[in-house]
């Protein structure tokens, strides 16, 4: 979340404690209390309970940075205090050249309308505070990619792991400036992984990664970190009835911010693959209600009107019935199998594999009518921002 300069204490968490006692039958015995807090337990956690956050923190902090975002009229060199509307958030360094990785959220107003900010500047720990240019954003997965005059400045680059290896239990940590307190750290594990999240368009970001890592405002754009240190995502969202870190937190998944950041530097967008259908991901109960030979795989509610699917042919549910509570259930549509040979399954649905296609692409679908089996070739159009939720 990006922080809107909201101050805030916080408070020190405890796991788990247990009481014992020297003699539990003698008169003298007495009742010592035991605390092991959350940071003694995940640092046991790791390849052979090796996980060391302090050493993962004193190589990489340097390289994760504070970004202040400026949307009004404050000037000076802490435009915030001086009456300019924006906020502040975190990101970290790629690479020797000076360009840094955030959310897009953090140097954007969001959408519909979406506006950069108009002066973006990047605070390191060792009190350097540079301006930045921002080089583009992808508000589909959240990411913006910033450059800043790397001259004089000492930069230490993160390095991205890959997301799709990602195991629940994984010790993680996190780096950023919560409430605007700058190189905190907080860690925790993965709790689980191929979470869908809200992007700043009307599509969700797919395969996100949830940790019960303190993620607070001003976290967004900071790395979420593997043991060994790699980047496993950009911190994004925490789920909170309070307003803060409440141990569901949410992170952009490495592979969809590596392909951000190639394309925004690339060519300063991400050409996203847009099919134009909604549709249900099939599992068996929904197989067996359908009287279709397979257990996986997408079942088509709608089609919108001229789009790539429409187009090729696709269909959409044809009636409506009750199902598992569900009043108007569209039936009577295509099933559709597999992508390109990829066969749809509960964790690579159709919107996770449409997302990593482009536009221009042209996919095969497997698809199911009536009991048979045919092959539909869609070319995929350009995704529209205000698109309805379709893949």
């Amino acid at each position: 979340m990006l922080r809107r300069i909201v101050p805030a204490a916080l408070a020190a968490l405890v796991l788990a404690g247990c009481s014992i006692g020297d003699d539990e039958s003698g008169p003298g015995s007495q009742q010592v209390e035991s605390r092991t807090t959350k940071v003694e337990v995940v640092k046991g956690l790791g390849e052979n309970g090796a996980f060391d956050p302090q050493a993962i923190y004193d190589r990489l902090s340097p390289g994760v940075v504070t970004i202040t975002s400026i949307f009004g009229s404050g000037r000076g060199r802490n435009p915030l205090e001086e009456g300019g509307e924006g906020g502040q958030g975190s990101g970290f360094v790629l690479d020797s050249q000076g360009y840094v990785a955030t959310n897009a959220h953090v140097v954007t107003n969001g959408t519909p309308r979406t506006r950069k900010a108009r002066q973006v500047f990047v605070g390191f720990s060792d009190g350097n505070r540079v301006p930045a240019r921002i080089v583009g954003t992808d508000l589909f997965a959240d990411v913006a990619v910033l450059k800043i005059d790397p001259r004089g400045l000492k930069l230490t680059p993160l390095t991205l792991g890959n997301s799709h290896d990602v195991k629940v239990g994984e010790p993680v940590a996190a780096i950023g400036s919560p409430f605007g307190e700058e190189q905190s750290l907080s860690v925790g594990v993965i709790s689980a992984v191929d979470r869908s999240i809200e992007s700043l368009t009307q599509f969700q970001i797919g395969d996100a990664i949830q940790t019960d890592a303190a993620i607070n405002p001003g976290n967004s754009g900071g790395p979420l970190l593997s043991e060994k240190g790699r980047v496993l995502g950009i911190n994004a969202q925490i789920r909170s009835r309070s307003g803060g870190g409440e141990g569901v937190g949410f992170a952009i998944p490495a592979d969809a911010v590596r392909r951000s950041i190639r394309e925004l530097r690339a060519r300063g967008r991400v050409p996203y693959g847009f099919l134009g259908v909604s549709a249900q991901p099939l599992f068996p109960q929904l197989a067996r209600f359908l009287d279709v030979p397979v257990n996986s795989g997408a079942v088509v509610a709608e089609v919108e009107p001229g789009s790539p699917a429409d187009k090729a042919g696709l269909r959409g549910g044809t009636s409506e019935r009750d199902f598992q509570g569900t009043p108007d259930f569209p039936v009577g549509g295509d099933v559709i199998v597999s992508v390109d040979g990829q066969k749809l399954s509960r964790t690579q649905d159709l919107a996770d594999v449409i997302a990593h296609k482009s536009e221009g692409d042209e996919v095969e679908l497997e698809v199911i009518r009536d009991g048979d089996r045919r092959t539909l070739k869609v070319e995929l159009t350009r995704r529209p921002v205000q698109a309805p939720r379709r893949p």
